[in-house]
């Protein structure tokens, strides 16, 4: 049962963001205090990345666990309402996650995912992960 009514579920659903997400601009606020650049939200790129360094090819994406699946052989078994809407909406944007991956390393892209709750944990590691990557891309 949900704790909220439909109009009050209507309006938190209607709040949630596709770009400019906590995670994303606290990524994208951090890189930038290290001083590297990048374009968000390139609609040139297939796929739409979150940020993009078009210099070393690299397409950053920071996805949230509901709506990207985190976990999802366990955690479709959570919905309880409209699962005849969510199930199938979910399962088609991890599909969806999959052709582009497959397509941007088809063009030599690098692809780096985040979860929204690792960069909100830990920072630090997903900054390395991308530098290191900045790095061994700029040999």
């Amino acid at each position: 049962m949900d704790r909220l009514t439909p109009e009050q579920r209507r309006k938190t659903m209607q709040a949630i963001k596709s770009t400019a997400t906590k995670g994303e601009v606290r990524l994208a606020k951090a890189l930038w205090k290290l001083g590297h650049r990048y374009r968000k939200n390139n609609k040139k790129i297939f796929g739409r990345p979150d940020l993009t360094f078009a210099k070393y090819k690299i397409a950053i994406f920071v996805d949230s666990e509901f709506f990207h699946g985190k976990d999802w052989e366990t955690e479709q078994l959570r919905i309880k309402t409209n699962r005849e809407y969510w199930i199938p909406k979910i399962q088609r944007n991890i599909q969806r996650d999959e052709e582009v991956n497959a397509f941007l390393i088809s063009k030599n892209w690098t692809i780096l995912r985040f979860w929204s709750k690792d960069i909100e944990k830990n920072l630090e590691v997903c900054l390395a992960r991308i530098e290191g990557t900045i790095m061994l891309l700029s040999i």
